[in-house]
């Protein structure tokens, strides 16, 4: 009896001892051992018998039932019983229910122990994976101490105590080699969720990398005073960060580069010398694009906020330093703010204008009938566009040097004849390209753009329902490490994105792919999504 106690107490302590060294429950070390103890059980009784056992987790008694449904005609009588012998044991038993047999206690046997070993061992790696997770899972954004335990095709496995992670190849600084037991900090990037466990994924070429480590060196921007706003990264080379003050009392560069840049430097010692540029934030986009461009000196900038493209003039003798080593400085500057930079120089940007002066000098030479002085008349008072003149109010054009009432009502009455013709022109290449009448009654296109989709295959309303808005705007991507630019089909006519989504989801409507319901849907779980995203940045804010 003494040995039956010393056995059963020996059980409980053997769970505990395996979920101390494994960080899990003691519940779920005993869970896994009753599912082996099920299965040992089955073994002998039996695979198609239900059996439940049942570890008393204080003295470590064993219990074991054998479970039968509750059926109105069964087929197997090891697992299953009438309705009528069911109510013989209990009155209130219907059909659905379990009863209940127990069962005496088994000894295992060598084949038995080695299989209850491994689902026992199973179950608890199990656990232990799912608790590696959940701990983890919350952790992304944070950096993180470990050690290399190995090197695999360039990868690195990073020891972390109790887990492991990985910084793969192209999350590696260039030039920096690993040995084993070498200490190593990084950003926890992803955690993902797989059937051989979790799966850390650290990043030390991360823009938030950087972003964490003046985080931990500069106390302003851990306690919110000062705020990094963007950054930008060409790991282990250069980088951008764009920082704001709270406080006007305290100068953001200051305080990121501390007294003789002693904090700077920490983090740069921490990437392996990479040359860092503090730019000070500014919420006037031109201006945060001149502030991200230094050291270069800029003389003009011309922004489009639609297209998010900013066209920059530096002086001649500047442009090699605005650009950058290969292209590094604007394409830094490009990434911190969001914008695409075109960068040229004061001679080439005075060339571009007077050839824009003459392109447009010469057509309303051409479609108004006028004589050149007349023509760089109103290209010098602001007209590009020979629709400007048709449709602008007769008092703008008064308002002329030189112009007179009946001068002007003749300019716009050549202006919209000239306009009539050419939409006469258009709609003729139109049905000659063979694009639908429906598309013309979308809102939002002219004859010029419906033509231009037409040359591009998109010929009626279903056909611009099947686009992406990257088709109608152009996109750009990374291609071996340089920022490539796509054109999309309406680039030529400054559509943005929102206006592109928006005449897509009217086409998806006149189509009948969605109906009003479902568009209202989607606008509510959009709102809803972003929503919980600004709750989430300001639970965060506030952590």
């Amino acid at each position: 009896m003494n040995a039956i106690s010393a056995n059963k107490l020996e059980l409980i302590q053997i769970a505990d001892a395996v979920a101390r060294e494994k960080s899990i429950e003691p519940s779920l070390v005993i869970e896994a051992m009753e599912d082996a103890l099920a299965r040992a059980a089955r073994s002998r009784y039996g695979h198609e018998t239900n059996v439940k056992a049942e570890i008393n987790p204080k003295t470590g008694e064993t219990k074991l039932w054998r479970l039968l449904d509750v059926f109105e005609l069964i087929e197997h009588d090891s697992a299953e019983i009438t309705l009528d012998e069911a109510r013989q044991r209990n009155p209130e038993a219907e059909i659905g229910d379990f009863m209940s047999d127990p069962l005496p206690p088994i000894d295992f046997g060598r084949v038995a122990a080695m299989a209850a070993k491994q689902v026992i061992t199973q179950k608890v790696r199990d656990a232990e994976r799912e608790r590696q997770y959940e701990d983890f899972k919350g952790r992304v954004g944070e950096i993180i101490n470990g050690m290399v335990k190995r090197v695999e095709y360039g990868h690195v496995i990073v020891d972390l105590g109790k887990s492991e992670a990985i910084i793969r190849r192209d999350q590696q600084l260039p030039r920096e080699n690993y040995r084993n037991n070498d200490r190593v900090r990084a950003y926890i990037m992803e955690v993902r969720r797989e059937t051989r466990g979790p799966q850390i994924f650290l990043s030390r070429a991360h823009p938030q990398f950087m972003a964490k480590l003046f985080e931990q060196e500069v106390p302003e921007v851990y306690d919110g005073v000062i705020e990094i706003r963007a950054v930008a990264r060409d790991p282990g080379s250069r980088a951008k960060i764009g920082v704001m003050s709270n406080d006007s009392g305290i100068d953001p560069v200051g305080a990121c580069v501390g007294m003789r840049g002693s904090r700077v430097q920490a983090v740069v010692n921490e990437l392996g010398g990479e040359k860092i540029d503090i730019v000070p934030w500014n919420e006037n986009d031109a201006t945060f694009v001149v502030n991200a461009l230094a050291p270069a000196e800029v003389s003009k900038v011309v922004l489009d906020e639609e297209l998010e493209r900013i066209e920059v003039v530096v002086p001649d003798e500047q442009l090699s330093l605005a650009i950058g080593r290969r292209g590094q400085n604007v394409r830094l500057a490009s990434q911190l703010s969001g914008y695409e930079i075109d960068i040229m120089t004061e001679e080439a940007e005075s060339a571009k204008r007077q050839e824009e002066f003459r392109v447009r000098s010469e057509a309303f030479m051409e479609g108004l009938d006028v004589d050149d002085m007349m023509a760089g008349l109103l290209v010098s008072e602001g007209f590009s566009r020979i629709e400007e003149i048709a449709f602008v109010g007769l008092e703008e054009l008064t308002e002329i040097d030189g112009l007179d009432e009946e001068t002007a009502e003749e300019l716009q009455a050549r202006a919209k004849d000239f306009i009539e013709a050419e939409n006469k022109k258009l709609d003729d290449k139109r049905k000659e390209l063979g694009v639908a009448d429906d598309i013309l009654e979308m809102e939002g296109l002219d004859l010029k753009m419906i033509v231009t989709l037409g040359e591009n295959d998109v010929k009626s309303v279903e056909d611009l329902a099947g686009c992406a808005t990257d088709d109608l705007t152009g996109w750009t991507e990374r291609v071996d490490g340089e920022r490539k630019h796509y054109d999309g089909i309406l680039e030529g006519y400054k559509i943005g994105a929102e206006d592109a989504e928006d005449l897509i989801i009217r086409a998806r409507l006149r189509a009948g792919w969605i109906t009003e319901e479902d568009l209202a849907a989607m606008r509510a779980e959009q709102e809803a999504a972003e929503q919980e995203a600004e709750e989430q940045e300001t639970a965060d804010a506030v952590a």
